[in-house]
């Protein structure tokens, strides 16, 4: 088995903290997860994970106009330069503290990061190649305290900075003669946002407490004018005297700005006038406001609040539009798509992420992680979905493919401690503490059985055999073993003998066995057709955390207290290995912890195992940030995976560092956030406001639990950061079979052109290079392929299944590699189905992606088939209607016809008349 797995999506996650920005099409979500960034797809309804990471947790997102380069900050400062087009990091960057927004200029030729009380002018990068990417060009000193916010005129002439000392700072990005700096005044709180309007210098700035201040000015953006460099003028030396202008080291062009400097003067520089102030807390909610957002086009100003509400408003006239409670938490982040149709909120508290089409009133996007650490994780059998259960107590299910999730089952009271699927996939179980086992239905989207015990109890374990059709949980505080019947709902059996907590429960895969490990240190086998009595007892040296059964149930691993993993045969009750994982953990030290990592990791041990498909490996993982691949039959380590390097979360560096170690402790204990979430970090006596108890405290990372998916071409696991999802990247090995001289590009391209179709296959399989092998499936023609089949030799069947399935899930030939698994399978289905336990992975796969299509196509079908409807309606209704037409038509001709004809007759009368 090939070890080539690589971070592949994130999921369960979709908004940790941070600013939202929207691609430069409009139809993406850019959005800051942990250390990691998502985009989300809102055309196409699909979520992908930037294979980047920072060192902690990102604050700033700043996206360049053409929507090719990002710049990603995290907490402390440090700064990455990615390109989304290739999903590559470019550039490492520090600014040495952290960063309150970053933002690059219409144009793209500019950036403006803002730290601390300066704003610092960057030259954006470019398409050459450089050594530094980012070079200072100006530091603009102005305001007093932190800077919150900044925007660009459109002509990306100037720039406004907002301040938490209740001040906007208007700076100009050149050295502009009528305006190098000027300073705003007129709230009472702190800035949130500051907005120019379109094409102009007029400006809009709002505040923490719910005003909004409408600015005029007096000058265009064409009224701006270039500063003289030759001569000094009185002008001149009066401006130097008000500020300074200096070339500091490292610095560029370093401007400070003094409140009523440079605006008092008597000549003709730029003014600005309040002209009107609104407030929005008008009808006495007096909660805070946290974020706006202004879309220029169509004067729109979006501003949401600390209750979750979000206003809509129309500038200048301040027209309410729309208004919406989203959550009852604070939302934290907003920002408007270019179109100015799409809103999406980002809510921190809940991790929530809301996309809101205002005209319609409608949701385009709306996904929430879980609240708190999730807990369980299952495949479904063909590996399309995967289920969580979190200690939120919510069971999700989320789309493999897409990254997303469709259905949230919240019917449990307390966390969900197991999830799993039945065997037909279409059913998903869940055990909770809250005493309950619950049963739920994937095609009506309801709870259909609930499980109980007779009296209450804690399940932590869970399993369903086989058929589907017996549920069984362990409970942790009774110690028994219940078994219900999942056609009729009544409970069959409770299994006594345990003297611990049961941790883990497992039914066999070819017998009718039930696996139970404790706390006791045993393993119980509990045989169905003996009267569930216990067949044999496996002893062990530790606490049994967790077991698992190979594919073929032929043999059993448990993972105990000691960090030890014991491999056992069922069937003759004894131990045939034994696995120190102890060392491979590799356990970090925590900011409280008294003793060293390498103390620490002797108490480390396996929580969660899982055999790989082909049940050659078997994967592990616990309280550590590494998950290890084990061998079983060399019983070695063959390789480990690094799920997070962020260092924000607890438990991760090895060695504490020295410079916070007081008499007195770490100063990584002290408290600095605590508070009611608005800033406030010290509370004023009288104060009662927020929770007096509340601690800033920092997650531990660690693996809750992990699995392999059936295909046997993935595997995901739940953590601290959420279920992290690993791909096997077949493009990244050389992996050939049966190579020699004679096997080439050259010569399967040779065969091609011969036409000796089954020869070319042969020999691009035995290269195996993926692209050649398409190059050659394809060219086969598609008469050809049952004959290619047919003469194929044994040991490159399996092989050219496994290629069709990974294929079939791809390509848009969906006809034609159906045509070839039908023939394969046609004519070596009797060869295969003495091999059925090794080929299950490919058969997985296979399925998947069939089941993936025609879910697909019957979508389609159906929509189509109401379409058809509709047209033959409309058209039988256009048939009545020309009938009608047609008939009234006939009937208007007959109608000539006789009166024609009965003038004629009185015309032959009146002659006959003449005549006589």
């Amino acid at each position: 088995m090939k070890f080539a797995y690589r971070f592949s999506n994130l999921l369960g996650a979709v908004y940790r903290q941070g600013n939202l920005n929207f691609s430069s099409d409009g139809n993406s979500v850019i959005s800051p997860v942990g250390n990691r960034v998502s985009v989300f797809d809102l055309k196409n309804n699909t979520s992908e994970t930037l294979p980047i990471s920072t060192s902690k947790n990102i604050t700033c997102v700043g996206l360049s106009p053409d929507g090719n380069l990002a710049v990603v900050v995290d907490e402390d400062g440090s700064a990455l330069l990615v390109s989304l087009r290739t999903r590559a990091v470019l550039h490492h960057f520090h600014f040495h503290k952290p960063v309150s927004s970053v933002r690059f200029s219409p144009d793209g030729r500019k950036l403006v990061v803002i730290k601390e009380n300066v704003a610092l002018l960057y030259h954006a990068p470019g398409r050459q190649r450089e050594f530094n990417a980012l070079v200072l060009d100006k530091s603009y000193y102005g305001p007093y305290d932190q800077t919150t916010c900044v925007d660009w005129t459109d002509d990306s002439r100037c720039f406004a900075v907002g301040s938490r000392d209740m001040s906007t700072w208007v700076f100009g990005a050149q050295r502009w003669e009528n305006l190098i700096y000027y300073s705003l005044g007129g709230h009472k709180d702190v800035v949130v946002g500051c907005f120019f309007e379109k094409d102009s210098l007029d400006l809009y700035t709002v505040s923490q407490d719910g005003a909004l201040c409408v600015w005029n000015s007096d000058t265009e953006l064409d009224g701006l004018v270039l500063k003289r460099k030759a001569g000094s003028t009185a002008k001149q030396e009066v401006d130097q005297e008000m500020e300074e202008v200096e070339e500091e080291e490292g610095q560029g062009e370093v401007i400070r700005g003094k409140v009523g400097g440079h605006q008092d003067k008597k000549s003709k520089n730029v003014r600005y006038r309040l002209v009107t102030k609104h407030f929005f807390n008008k009808e006495g909610d007096f909660t805070n406001l946290t974020a706006a957002a202004y879309h220029k086009p169509s004067h729109l100003l979006v501003t949401t609040f600390s209750s979750g509400v979000f206003h809509l408003h129309e500038l200048p006239h301040f027209h309410l539009v729309h208004s919406l409670s989203l959550s009852d938490r604070s939302i934290s982040s907003v920002a408007i798509n270019p179109s100015g149709d799409w809103i999406s909120f980002g809510c921190s508290a809940m991790g929530q992420l809301l996309v809101w089409e205002w005209q319609s009133e409608s949701f385009v996007f709306k996904q929430q992680g879980h609240f708190n650490n999730m807990a369980s994780l299952a495949f479904s059998p063909d590996g399309q979905h995967i289920v969580t259960g979190g200690d939120d107590g919510k069971v999700k299910v989320w789309n493999a493919t897409s990254g997303l999730c469709f259905v949230t089952f919240s019917e449990h009271s307390s966390s969900v401690s197991k999830v799993t699927f039945t065997s037909s996939g279409f059913v998903i179980v869940s055990a909770s503490l809250d005493g309950t086992v619950r049963a739920f239905d994937l095609h009506r989207y309801r709870n259909f059985r609930t499980f109980t015990s007779p009296r209450p109890v804690q399940f932590s374990s869970l399993a369903v055999d086989g058929s589907g059709e017996l549920v069984s949980a362990g409970a942790q505080d009774s110690f028994e073993i219940f078994l219900w019947s999942m056609q009729t709902g009544r409970l069959l059996e409770v299994l006594g003998g345990h003297e611990g907590p049961v941790s883990c429960l497992s039914f066999s895969p070819v017998q009718a066995v039930l696996a139970s490990s404790s706390w006791d240190r045993t393993v119980r086998l509990w045989d169905m057709m003996d009267s569930w009595r216990a067949k044999e007892t496996l002893l062990l040296p530790a606490d049994a955390l967790s077991l698992s059964y190979r594919p073929d149930g032929h043999q059993l691993a448990v993972a105990t207290l000691n960090g030890e993993i014991s491999i056992w045969d069922p069937q003759l009750a004894t131990q045939t290995g034994t696995i120190s994982g102890r060392h491979d953990l590799e356990a970090g030290r925590k900011d409280t912890d008294k003793v060293t990592a390498k103390q620490l990791a002797k108490a480390k041990s396996f929580t969660s195992l899982c055999y790989s498909a082909d049940g050659e490996s078997l994967l592990a993982g616990g309280q550590s940030r590494f998950v290890c691949i084990y061998n079983l039959k060399e019983q070695m380590l063959m390789k480990k995976f690094e799920i997070s390097c962020n260092l924000s979360f607890d438990g991760m560096e090895e060695f504490l560092d020295r410079r916070k170690m007081t008499e007195f402790g770490s100063l990584a204990l002290v408290d600095e956030g605590a508070g009611d979430g608005d800033g406030v970090n010290i509370s004023l006596p009288g104060v009662r406001r927020g929770d007096m108890s509340s601690r800033h405290v920092k997650p531990e990372i660690k693996v809750s639990s992990l699995t392999f998916s059936p295909t046997g071409c993935s595997w995901s696991a739940t953590t601290t950061e959420g279920l992290l999802l690993y791909s096997l990247d077949s493009a990244m090995v050389f992996d050939p079979y049966d190579l020699d001289l004679e096997v080439t590009p050259h010569s399967v391209r040779r065969q091609l052109r011969l036409r000796e179709w089954a020869a070319a296959v042969v020999l691009a399989f035995r290269l195996n290079e993926e692209a050649l092998k398409q190059e050659v499936l394809e060219a086969v023609p598609q008469e050809q392929v049952a004959v290619v089949c047919s003469s194929l030799p044994d040991v490159y069947v399996e092989k050219l299944l496994g290629f069709v399935a990974s294929s079939l899930e791809r390509s848009a030939h969906l006809q034609f590699y159906l045509g070839w698994a039908q023939q394969l399978l046609l004519k070596h289905g009797h060869k295969l189905k003495n091999r059925s336990l090794a080929i299950l992975p490919t058969l997985q796969s296979l399925l998947k992606s069939i089941q993936r299509h025609a879910d697909n196509l019957s979508k389609l079908c159906d929509f189509n088939m109401y379409n058809i409807r509709y047209a033959v309606a409309l058209a039988k209704q256009h048939g009545i209607k020309r009938g009608a037409e047609e008939e009234e038509r006939m009937e208007s001709e007959e109608e000539e016809e006789e009166e024609s004809e009965e003038a004629s007759d009185a015309a032959d009368a009146a002659d006959v008349i003449l005549v006589a």
